[in-house]
């Protein structure tokens, strides 16, 4: 047997494979953030987000879709072979006399290549490729969007904590000081022991609210490293700048909100100009498809399967193939009817989703703005109540007030403290909620 010749008919068969250059998925940033800033948490997060990343993911496969659907543009090229021994030869008639036909082995390798001309479903995906591949960069968006807000409200929330846990401490130390001092006092003779006690009482109850602060900031420091993707073995040291906080909670209020802004808005209006295209397929859709083809084949035939590849025979046929569509059981009147609906189904999306942006923005800037007056009272008071102690406590050391009186001015400036702080984070969120309402935050 000649093995050369066999194998020639299977090389010419074999189509060559281009190959196929793939882009490198990002590598995930494993570092240890030292002092890091709200900007640095973000930018962090933006590249180690595990939706984000996933986004991005989706894109390029969504590129490998689209790059797959307009393959169909391509020549197409197929190889075949076969081998048939024929049992029992065909006989025919010619003329008055019965022949056999054909020899005892057969064999064919060949290989056809077609190139679509006019097929419907390639022309909505040729029209649809862009509209997709921006669909997908809006998902991407949409998730940085909210990883950005999410992140910068951890953030804020654990900046609240620490100036709690700071104000605590100090609440500690004048506690420790006013335990000491009334203790003296009452080795003195000069007042009863309920003075020491009840310095005694609030010294503990201010130690148990720094060990619930303290615990509380173990948790969100893990939902912060959760929103961002970072490490959870890892060590993140934050950096406050609460000057730089207070002066970042003012916002321009006269903004005019424009739906085109917010990424769900316009994520429904690629969805809609998809939905159209659709439509359109479906109307393609009674057009014929026309390809044209070429083939080329090896033809071998012998009575000895020895002999079979000493000697071959080649044919080749080009030509066009049309197919009409003539009556498909109204499927395709049907496909687009329920196309039109479905446009029309989003364009009550797209309503809706103007009212609702409506009210998250209104919603929103109401909250803003009481949350605005919160705070500039909130900072009145830390002041005035912080004036009512210190003038209380030096009423208290040359006997003029009581202890009472002192543990209650402490008290109010302690509350009138924390009340700021919860008022700065609620009038930070808020901004940020504003900020996303009108469609205005960055990355």
């Amino acid at each position: 047997m000649r093995y050369n010749k066999l194998l020639l008919p299977l090389l010419v068969s074999i189509p060559l494979l281009a190959p196929v250059l793939l882009k490198g998925q990002p590598q995930q940033e494993e570092r240890t953030l030292q002092n890091a800033t709200l900007q640095q948490c973000i930018d962090y997060a933006l590249k180690n987000q595990p939706e984000v990343r996933q986004s991005l993911i989706d894109e390029e496969i969504g590129e490998r879709d689209i790059n797959s659907a307009l393959s169909g543009w391509l020549p197409q090229i197929t190889g075949s072979g076969s081998y048939n021994y024929n049992i029992k030869k065909q006989t025919i008639a010619v003329g008055d006399q019965i022949v056999t036909s054909g020899q005892k082995h057969t064999s064919t390798f060949g290989g056809q290549a077609t190139q679509q001309i006019l097929n419907a479903g390639l022309i909505q995906a040729s029209q649809s490729a862009k509209w997709y591949r921006l669909q997908y960069k809006q998902y991407t968006e949409n998730s940085r969007i909210y990883t950005v807000v999410d992140v910068s409200k951890a953030f804020y929330d654990i900046l609240t904590s620490n100036e709690q846990l700071a104000i605590t401490n100090e609440n500690i130390a004048r506690l420790e000081k006013q335990l000491k001092d009334a203790y003296a006092q009452y080795e003195g003779g000069i007042v009863d022991k309920t003075d020491y006690k009840r310095a005694q009482i609030s010294l503990s109850n201010a130690n148990a609210d720094k060990k619930r602060i303290v615990e509380m900031l173990k948790s969100k420091y893990a939902n912060l490293k959760q929103l961002m993707g970072y490490p959870a073995e890892k060590t993140l040291d934050l950096s406050f700048d609460n000057t730089s906080m207070e002066s970042a909670v003012l916002l321009d209020t006269t903004q005019q909100l424009n739906y085109q802004n917010r990424i769900e808005y316009r994520l429904l209006e690629t969805q809609r100009k998809l939905q159209s295209l659709n439509t359109g397929y479906n109307k393609l859709s009674f057009l014929p498809t026309l390809s044209g083809f070429i083939n080329y084949n090896f033809n071998y035939f012998n009575n000895d399967f020895g002999s079979l590849y000493d000697r071959y025979f080649p044919n080749s046929v080009t030509g066009l193939t049309l197919s009409l569509p003539i009556f498909t059981g109204t499927r395709r009147i049907q496909e687009i009817r329920k196309s039109q609906l479905q446009e029309r189904r989003i364009d009550l999306d797209l309503e809706n989703t103007k009212n609702q942006i409506f009210t998250q923005y209104e919603t929103a800037l109401a909250s803003y703005k009481a949350n605005l007056n919160d705070w500039k009272t909130a900072k009145q008071n830390v002041e005035l109540s912080r004036d009512v102690y210190n003038t209380i406590k030096l009423q208290y050391n040359e006997g003029i007030k009581t202890y009472l009186e002192l543990m209650t001015a402490e008290t109010d400036l302690r509350t009138s403290q924390v009340n700021y702080l919860n008022a700065l984070y609620s009038l930070l969120s808020s901004k940020l909620d504003v900020q996303q309402a009108l469609g205005t935050i960055t990355f």
